[in-house]
């Protein structure tokens, strides 16, 4: 008979109580160039600035090549929040508003999947 392990999750060493994932798959519009890609990503990474924001990682598609596994997507957002009201604070912070203002134009297509 297995155990069934809690959800924690390893950061730099530090186990946290996962309550709410947040994971939002990016594609970027065709034309969208390396500049704007990489000025995508620093946006990304600026999220990190909302205050409940727990862990945030910021990824492009694993080399993996596997019909079950999805590398479409251009970027990848995982953020961890201690719980509801912390992924609803996210929604409407102002650091948050400005990334969707700035780089909304590039998004052809966005996915998320929120877990908890």
């Amino acid at each position: 008979m297995s155990k069934r392990l809690s959800p924690y999750l390893c950061i730099r060493s530090y186990f946290i109580e996962i309550m709410l994932t947040h994971h939002v798959l990016f594609w970027l519009k065709p034309e969208t160039s390396e500049e704007q890609k990489a000025a995508f990503k620093k946006g990304l990474e600026s999220l990190q600035g909302v205050e409940s924001v727990k862990a945030l990682y910021v990824g492009v598609p694993a080399p993996i090549s596997r019909p079950v596994v999805d590398t479409t997507y251009t970027f990848s957002l995982l953020i961890v929040f201690e719980d509801l009201a912390g992924h609803d604070v996210y929604q409407v912070h102002p650091i948050h508003k400005s990334f969707l203002d700035s780089y909304r134009a590039l998004f052809e297509k966005v996915v998320i999947y929120d877990a908890e």
